[in-house]
């Protein structure tokens, strides 16, 4: 099978060691970008943290961002995608957070809103092991008001809110409640955090809608990924791959399962995959 598109996860997949790329990867990723693959990150994060890897890669396919809340092509800046959250699925959330007491943030594709500066420091410490925050074009505003909060969702396109908290069980409850809601979803981030999106936003559909677009058939995809948000992905590729360090549901769904993040999974699969046919 000749893969036209790989679409590969950013945390706990592409990233290894201190949140950063090896050069194994690196090599592998270009190697099949130049051979006409499009090479895709998919992922949780910001558009802007998400574009940034994206160039750092050297390629310039699309990029997939917010768990799939947007797609945009970065070489002309359309919005191939977009699931951003509704305002008053915003201010739902938002009294479910503020009710809890815990540390949240609410995102568009270039800015963190965030209730607390412990919020900024976790995020930044998360995001940046490797890399300087400003290279990341993330802006991060702290919003101390609820009045505060809806002026700025009269405003801006939400993609997805990320709540963190010591205690899973406080992520436990939160998400019951979120998932109460009408067309919200969730996703657990390791038991201490969770991310919320809008219900049609997934990387599954995110990725589908990029598919189409580039009259590339499923199965001419491969998505590689280790957590419950790549779930949807990988179900939808021709060649779905977990990663060695991948939660058991992503293996039991998987087509293939790599070696792990820390050990150059990402470059095995495309080696084995796609270069394999040079």
């Amino acid at each position: 099978m000749k893969y036209k598109m790989v679409c590969i996860d950013m945390d706990g997949t592409l990233l290894g060691r201190r949140k950063g790329i090896s050069e194994e990867n690196k090599r592998a990723i270009k190697e099949a970008h130049d051979m006409g693959v499009e090479i895709v990150v998919t992922t949780g994060r910001l558009y802007n943290n998400a574009l940034y890897f994206s160039k750092f890669l050297g390629v310039d396919s699309p990029v997939v961002a917010a768990n799939g809340a947007i797609v945009i092509d970065q070489k002309t800046n359309e919005v191939i995608y977009e699931c951003s959250i509704p305002k008053e699925e915003c201010i739902k959330i938002l009294e479910i957070l503020i009710k809890y007491n815990t540390f949240f943030q609410f995102n568009t594709k270039d800015t963190i809103y965030c209730n607390n500066w412990l919020t900024k420091v976790s995020t930044q410490c998360y995001m940046t092991k490797q890399v300087c925050c400003e290279h990341l074009n993330v802006k991060y505003i702290n919003v101390r008001s609820k009045e505060e909060w809806i002026r700025i969702f009269n405003n801006e396109d939400m993609d997805k809110s990320i709540v963190i908290s010591p205690f899973k069980s406080t992520i436990l409850k939160i998400k019951n409640e979120i998932n109460s809601l009408n067309d919200i979803v969730s996703f657990s981030s390791g038991g201490h955090s969770l991310e919320i999106n809008y219900g049609n936003a997934s990387k599954g559909n995110a990725v589908k809608a990029l598919i189409d677009k580039y009259n590339i058939s499923e199965k001419e995809l491969i998505c590689i990924g280790d957590n419950e948000n790549d779930m949807s992905m990988i179900e939808l590729a021709g060649l779905g791959i977990a990663m060695g360090n991948a939660i058991p549901k992503i293996k039991n769904i998987a087509d293939y399962i790599t070696d792990t993040n820390r050990n150059d999974g990402v470059a095995k699969a495309i080696n084995k995959f796609i270069l394999k046919e040079k």
